[in-house]
């Protein structure tokens, strides 16, 4: 026999179904424990003043080690081509302090992390830091595969716009058009195709140097085609 005290114990808060449905709606996850979710968006400025209440810092180092394992995998599947440098240079780009404190304001997890009201306390960083807490709340609650999931297949579809942190980051058009400013070469892309499959668009373009064809690019868009053109160049040149 159920006794009534133990049923009414296992319901939810009010405060427990608004985080759980904030954790859904934005990470894709459904929490399992909320306590490690409650802790995720607890900063120290709050724990400080409640024994009774523990901070996110622990939860940031764990979901830190486990964020950066999972991003490494993405980026390793998402780039079968490239070498280890530009793998290196995408997933440190993913994983930057920057990076995880816009995906977190886009989250508008402000709106949902416990802190000391009234102090200095630099929100950007309160989000980025929570975030990373959040991915070891729901590595502890189900495990690696749990937060693969939530990574590639809802945060980085609804957050991240990689063609975006490719232009950013790999800048190589920039670089070709310095080399060939500085050695007074004639740069020019030419597209050589236009296709669409399905609604998704693929350029090809062809890299030229005084007239003369080098490396070829392949991309969603023609910046992401010109980028990989002027990557090829330059590891022709020898400028990689």
């Amino acid at each position: 026999m159920i006794r009534l005290s133990s049923f009414f114990s296992k319901r939810k808060t009010k405060d427990e179904k608004a985080l759980i449905r904030f954790i859904v709606k934005r990470f894709g996850y459904h929490p399992k424990k909320t306590s490690y979710f409650f802790q995720a968006i607890t900063h120290k400025s709050l724990s400080n003043n409640s024994d009774s209440e523990s901070s996110n810092e622990r939860l940031e180092f764990l979901g830190d080690s486990i964020l950066d394992a999972v991003v490494a995998e993405y980026v390793y599947s998402r780039f079968p081509d490239d070498d280890e440098g530009y793998l290196t240079k995408i997933k440190s780009k993913l994983v930057s302090r920057k990076t995880l404190s816009l995906i977190a304001e886009e989250m508008e997890l402000r709106e949902v992390i416990r802190y000391q009201r009234g102090r200095t306390i630099n929100l950007n960083t309160l989000e980025g830091n929570a975030f990373e807490a959040i991915m070891g709340a729901i590595y502890l609650d189900s495990g690696y595969e749990a937060v693969k999931s939530s990574i590639n297949n809802h945060v980085f579809k609804k957050y991240v716009d990689l063609n975006r942190v490719l232009e950013e980051e790999i800048d190589f058009k920039s670089k070709l058009f310095i080399w060939s400013q500085k050695n007074q070469f004639k740069l020019d892309f030419v597209v050589l195709s236009e296709e669409n499959h399905g609604g998704n668009w693929t350029y090809t373009v062809l890299a030229t140097v005084n007239e003369k064809h080098y490396g070829r690019g392949v991309g969603s868009s023609k910046k992401m085609a010109e980028q990989a053109a002027s990557k090829e160049t330059l590891e022709l040149i020898g400028d990689v």
